[in-house]
């Protein structure tokens, strides 16, 4: 689909939570599962959840289409309900038709493996192989990736099962899309100050045109479902107002929930909000309801990703370990399980000094330190573990397991999450699983910059790529290299899929893949790029150009111009070890990277071949 309009389409399919439920009582709000459709400004076409809604989602776009259809399905996460609708989406069926379908990265099951479970001959008569349309799967993290003119940020959510929300940003207009979500820490029905991660998940939501949120509940009945991950609506009435969100979704609506009930509900909340004075427009979602939003402002939406949501450190987060500080056999046994289903190796140790010593010698992805008075004082290990000068353990996410949160000396202690007893093992699956790919995953791809068709074509246009070196650029990186006393200084020309080096000081190879490239992030940026430590910068730090060999540890680039203004690459200077340099070298190496560009632009077709 292509179109050019200044609006937003965001359209409910399905809006009910965990079953569906059709009936006479629910005619209004409707009965299906979790499906909501998203067009942007440009006609990109973005499917949330299949539920069972997804079923009359799809024979609607085949009523209407004209020709093959392409477009992405983001699942929140695979519990039965937002994906029992997906076998049943007939696009998927139709020869031509191209499907990117995305997902939260599991540790023992990829996306793809979980969808094709449900259609297994036993449950359902034709199976994932048989569909007819070209799919594509991408199983995601937490960080930013584009969809054609939509960017998405993803962020894991409070659920028993790994769960991702969706901040979709299209010119001006911004649509949150968190259901299955529960409070981090509430008492029903009582006012007290907010949790620290609640606050955390509201600038998620932040600014937002139009919140759809998991809304299950109310308080009253949030005290017999609490650790079943979803969010009564008085809590999600509140992390509204704090995020200042201006349209507000009541979603997942309970099974047992009829029309008027909703009714009643929205009816309370904004009578509440009018008391308050705030503005925020609250409203139920119905299936078949369209809401429009203006993307014309020409001031965006600020995008908060932060990493690159493919998970390309999945073998290293697989050979992962857990260490559990613990010496509770109860508790123990509970993480160990959680642990075992999700294929991660376990350590134990019963008292702090074993704790410890174990976590210096095993390196462990994550620790768990339980913190009781008659056991290990987890407080005691964490302070003690964080004042070593090993950057690991000054690194590594530490949870704290007990039956209080003491935010104050966890804050001191470098404590970087509570996990609150009791919890069931599906609960604790799920939060080993996101500090595990959270750790993993400091780095960032660059994205490409806006003029890259017009960047590729200089660059080839000057017929320099796969050339001979020269003597001319390779004085150049020489000098370089001397004058920042570092071993490795390189002109890179940043290709479409890999940065490809015209002069090499100190690295035998020729190019890497531009997902790897520190230099994508000039191109993009247009400006020099300085990193004085990598293990120190969440862009790089588990780069395999950092983790592996040359082990960068210390990164300079300086932008490189054609005379259109196109930026082809760099000069750019690596050291082994952490390197700070005064304002007078670093003008001297764009100095450099100005003869570099000099060079380029003199003479281009006369370039040795």
């Amino acid at each position: 689909m292509s179109v050019n309009t200044s609006r937003v389409q965001v359209q409910f399919w399905g809006t009910r939570g965990s079953l569906a439920r059709p009936g006479r009582n629910t005619l209004r709000y409707g009965g299906d599962t979790s499906c909501v459709q998203v067009t942007s400004p440009k006609g990109s076409l973005v499917v949330i959840d299949c539920g069972t809604g997804a079923h009359d989602l799809g024979r609607s776009m085949l009523a209407e289409a004209r020709g093959p259809l392409r477009g992405s399905i983001l699942f929140s996460h695979t519990h039965w309900d937002h994906i029992q609708g997906f076998p049943f989406f007939a696009p998927l069926f139709v020869p031509g038709g191209h499907w990117d379908i995305y997902g939260p990265a599991g540790l023992s099951q990829s996306l793809r493996d979980t969808l094709a479970g449900q259609m297994e001959h036993i449950y359902f008569p034709v199976t994932l192989d048989e569909l007819g349309a070209s799919i594509l799967y991408h199983d995601l993290v937490e960080g930013s990736f584009e969809i054609d003119d939509i960017r998405i940020t993803t962020r894991y959510l409070n659920h028993p099962a790994l769960t991702l929300g969706y901040r979709l940003e299209m010119g001006s207009a911004c649509v949150v899309y968190a259901c299955d979500h529960e409070p981090h820490s509430r008492l029903p029905g009582q006012k007290a100050q907010m949790h620290e991660l609640d606050r955390r998940h509201s600038e998620f939501l932040a600014g937002a045109d139009l919140v759809i949120h998991d809304a299950q509940y109310t308080d009253k009945e949030y005290a017999n479902h609490k650790g079943w991950g979803h969010s009564p609506v008085e809590y999600v009435s509140e992390i509204g107002q704090l995020a200042g969100v201006k349209r507000m979704a009541l979603s997942h609506h309970d099974p047992g929930r009829t029309d008027a009930a909703l009714d009643q509900i929205v009816e309370s909340i904004r009578s509440d909000l009018k008391e308050k004075g705030s503005p925020m427009h609250v409203f139920a979602a119905a299936d078949g309801q369209v809401v429009e939003l203006d993307a014309s402002a020409t001031t965006p939406k600020i995008s908060r990703g932060k990493f690159s949501t493919t998970p390309a450190t999945a073998p290293a987060v697989k050979d992962s370990s857990v260490l559990m500080g613990v010496s509770d056999a109860g508790l123990a046994l509970v993480l160990t399980e959680a642990a075992r289903v999700e294929g991660v190796r376990t350590t134990h140790a019963l008292d702090a000094a074993s704790t410890v010593r174990m976590a210096k010698s095993a390196r462990p992805g994550l620790i768990l330190l339980e913190d009781q008075p008659a056991g290990i004082d987890g407080l005691g290990v964490c302070r003690s573990l964080r004042s070593e000068q090993d950057l690991r353990l000054k690194q590594v996410p530490i949870v704290m397991v007990a039956a209080r949160e003491r935010t104050t000396e966890g804050m001191a202690a470098g404590v970087t999450q509570w996990l609150i007893t009791p919890f069931s093992v599906q609960y604790a699956r799920a939060q080993i699983q996101a500090w595990l790919w959270r750790s993993a995953c400091r780095w960032i791809r660059a994205a490409l910059p806006a003029d890259e068709e017009k960047r590729l074509a200089a660059l080839r246009g000057l017929s320099i790529l796969d050339t001979q070196s020269e003597e001319r650029f390779d004085r150049i990186t020489r000098v370089a290299a001397a004058v920042g006393d570092v071993p490795i200084a390189l002109v890179s020309l940043v290709d479409h899929d890999r940065q490809w080096f015209k002069s090499c000081h100190g690295l035998s190879v020729t190019e890497t893949s531009r997902e790897l490239s520190f230099c994508g992030h000039v191109v993009l940026s247009r400006a020099p790029v300085i990193v004085p430590d990598t293990l120190l910068d969440d862009r790089f730090a588990d780069n395999p150009l950092v983790t592996g060999e040359p082990r960068v540890r210390f990164y300079a680039g300086f932008p490189i111009f054609y005379t259109d203004g196109s930026c082809l690459g760099t000069l750019c200077l690596i050291d082994t070890r952490p390197r700070q340099f005064p304002a007078a070298t670093l003008q001297r190496f764009e100095d450099l990277a100005s003869l570099v560009q000099q060079e380029l632009n003199s003479s281009p077709q006369q370039t040795a071949a």
